[in-house]
């Protein structure tokens, strides 16, 4: 069965975007961007690739599908990007847009049974969370795993890993890496 994994980049206090959804205050490093090309490169988006000399046809190590809210697609949007995992299947979760004008990404009202029907399918790489908050926190009961990257910033403000749903939920440590200053740990679901 394929896993749904939450892998986002968090500061210290726990927020994984500023109060108006920036994300450029996160000490993004070399040492930081070459573990994200080696390691999970899909999660670089197509129009980002050729910047950051991620190879446009670099095989997916662990993802092939991802999920994302509204907040998390509307950055490209905003640039005129509306596939912005075009090497991916992609699906965003909204009951507030009222269409995407593009074949390569799916609109989703209801994210519990997207997921529970992606997992259920054959073969196929994991599921990317790619956030934000309050999807993260709908879909807590599924989320199987997490990669956390721990950035050394305090943000004081923003858009919390998990939003909006009270629900301890308990996941183990399994392993750490450092990439420079950044901290990379990954969580299983406990039990």
């Amino acid at each position: 069965m394929r896993k749904l994994v939450y892998y986002v980049g968090v500061s210290i206090d726990g927020y994984i975007a500023g109060p108006g959804g920036e994300i450029d205050f996160y000490p993004l490093g070399d040492d930081t961007t070459d573990w994200i090309k080696e390691r999970l490169p899909e999660t670089v988006p197509t129009h980002v690739r050729p910047h950051l000399g991620v190879d446009a046809d670099a095989p997916a190590k662990r993802f092939d599908t991802l999920v994302m809210g509204l907040g998390t697609y509307r950055p490209a949007l905003d640039i005129g990007v509306t596939s912005p995992y075009a090497h991916m299947r992609q699906y965003v979760v909204s009951t507030t847009l009222p269409a995407i004008d593009d074949p390569a990404v799916d609109l989703v009202r209801e994210p519990l049974g997207l997921v529970r029907a992606l997992k259920a399918e054959d073969g196929g790489k994991d599921i990317w969370l790619c956030g934000g908050g309050r999807l993260a926190a709908a879909l807590l009961p599924e989320i199987d795993e997490m990669i956390v990257k721990s950035y050394p910033v305090v943000a004081g403000d923003g858009v919390p890993a998990f939003s909006g749903r009270f629900d301890p939920t308990l996941f183990t440590p399994e392993r750490r890496e450092s990439a420079g200053t950044t901290q990379i740990t990954w969580f299983s679901r406990k039990g």
